[in-house]
């Protein structure tokens, strides 16, 4: 008798799992939102939002917040990939103008030098 029972209890599930018959499972949340909490009302809102939102999107609504977060999260990464082109490109023109000043003050003080130098040594403009 017990494997009697236990051969079409298999068989009931096999078919409730093989064949995609998914839709007992949306009665799964709402079953355990009134076993846990006893409020029916809120087990019965949140079973008419999810088939509201499933006829709506054509997707369950697990799957809606799963995709919505990505997509968040790929805007995010464009946002930052471009900040972190905009800092690479101000960095390196800060770079590149220090080098110019740097390279202006060598000029600068190269040229005293030879003012000083010339000075000192008393030589005219003049070239040899």
């Amino acid at each position: 008798m017990k494997f009697r029972l236990f051969r079409i209890l298999t068989i009931i599930l096999s078919f409730f799992f093989l064949t995609g018959f998914v839709p007992i499972l949306s009665f799964v949340g709402p079953g355990v939102t009134v076993l846990t909490s006893g409020n029916i009302y809120k087990a019965s809102a949140q079973y008419i939002v999810n088939q509201r939102i499933e006829k709506e999107t054509g997707k369950n609504s697990l799957t809606l917040i799963k995709e919505t977060l990505i997509e968040e999260t790929d805007i995010k990464i464009k946002k930052n990939s471009f900040d972190e082109d905009l800092r690479q490109l101000v960095e390196t023109r800060i770079k590149m103008t220090r080098q110019k000043l740097y390279n202006q003050d060598l000029q600068k003080l190269l040229k005293k030098r030879i003012e000083i130098t010339r000075s000192i040594l008393n030589i005219d403009n003049t070239t040899q």
